[in-house]
């Protein structure tokens, strides 16, 4: 049975078809992938001299027509087409992204093609058309998964710039906190006169990335009443004297790569209990990173986290469990890929997969407590055959941000 190979969707939202052309639109595109060398009269062959031809294959893309242009000269691609230049029969819709599945459909249909594998990403619409063309078409979950997690050296080097920018606004935040003083309520007020808040702290940090080309989701600037839960945005007035969680994840707006960082701060004097935790958090840090090369799986990486943790007198236990009561422990994994997409494999946690050359992976241990509150500390690694490098700058591993 003859079979071809289909990833589709909207490049400015869709991290699978993004990987596969680097060329960033906001209407619907698919490259079509052949397991041969064949040439396509109907399409334009690329003018991009980075595009990489892949010997005994031929990748076409179809976008849309005011697109097609730039994506020759752009795009990773041996040939590019419009829906127009492989309209079906019936003709083509006036719905762009039915009309780019027709089309799709009717380039494999004239390419001799008998079945279509797409990957998990490839919006319905394309199957529709595929299957109403007669063709066989099914679902490869695995299909790019491992190749998108292997970064290429362009990838490695936007990673870097993201993550670099990240640290830039994690270390602005915490030293604004650790430089405020405190009211008689014990809130923090910042030099410029404004009285602190997770809120408005995490408008500093949008200022501060957006400045740097970033667009960022709601960072994490979570206080002591909420940085007992990992994942709690945080909300209210910021204190002297608490762990004060900052976890800052943004996308860099022209490469679309991601940087992830967390670290903790603490305004005044620091009680013994979160020197003692963040003492643990280090070493169990170090211990993951030491763990991590290719060949590894993610489930060692974060065996040798809690380890780490029970050997400091402290431990694991899986969230909303009653073992979570015992606090302070780990509630979450080492940490998750990251590239396109904030969270994408592999996890370093139970059930993690072997490590490649190339994974980008954050490592990000912490340790929660309802009444302490939590602390974490996080940077982002590239994985290589013995070990892994860090992305960062690194930023210091402390509570104390004056220095």
């Amino acid at each position: 049975m003859k079979t071809a190979y289909l990833t589709a969707g909207v490049p400015s939202i869709s991290a699978a078809i993004y990987w596969k052309i680097r060329f960033l639109v906001g209407d619907p595109a698919a490259i079509l992938e052949f397991d041969e060398e064949r040439a396509f009269p109907e399409a334009a062959p690329t003018l991009n001299p980075r595009a990489g031809k892949i010997p005994g294959k031929t990748r076409l893309l179809i976008i849309r027509d005011i697109e097609t242009q730039r994506a020759r000269e752009r795009a990773r691609a041996d040939y590019v087409a419009c829906p127009a230049d492989f309209p079906p029969e019936c003709g083509l819709s006036g719905d762009r992204e039915i009309a780019t599945a027709q089309s799709v459909a009717e380039a494999f249909r004239r390419a001799g093609i008998e079945r279509v594998v797409i990957d998990r990403s490839t919006p319905c619409v394309y199957v529709d058309a595929i299957q109403k063309a007669g063709i066989a078409c099914e679902c490869d979950p695995n299909r790019g998964v491992v190749e998108r997690r292997s970064k290429d050296a362009e990838e490695l080097a936007w990673i870097r710039e993201a993550q670099l920018a990240t640290e830039d606004a994690i270390r602005k935040a915490c030293e604004r906190i650790a430089k405020a003083t405190a009211d008689q309520q014990g809130r923090l007020v910042a030099k410029d006169g404004e009285l602190l808040t997770s809120e408005n702290m995490r408008l500093f940090i949008d200022r501060t990335l957006l400045d740097s080309g970033y667009q960022n989701v709601p960072s994490i600037v979570a206080g002591k009443a909420h940085g007992g839960d990992c994942h709690d945005y945080g909300s209210g007035y910021l204190y002297t004297g608490e762990p004060i969680i900052i976890d800052v994840f943004p996308m860099n707006k022209t490469t679309l790569y991601n940087g992830d960082c967390t670290r903790t701060v603490v305004h005044g004097k620091i009680d013994a209990e979160y020197l003692r935790m963040l003492d643990a958090i280090k070493a169990a840090k170090a211990a993951a990173t030491a763990t991590i090369r290719a060949g590894v799986d993610g489930e060692t990486v974060h065996k040798a986290t809690i380890a780490s943790f029970e050997a400091h007198g402290y431990g694991y236990a899986a969230p909303d469990t009653e073992e979570a009561a015992l606090y302070p422990r780990l509630t979450h994994g080492t940490g998750h890929g990251l590239g396109l997409s904030i969270h994408e494999p592999p996890l370093l946690d139970f059930k993690g997969p072997q490590l490649v050359v190339g994974d980008v992976v954050s490592v990000e241990p912490g340790l929660y407590d309802k009444r302490l509150g939590g602390i974490r500390i996080e940077d982002i690694v590239a994985v290589t055959e013995d070990g892994c490098v860090n992305l960062g700058s690194p930023l210091p591993e402390t509570l104390d941000w004056l220095d």
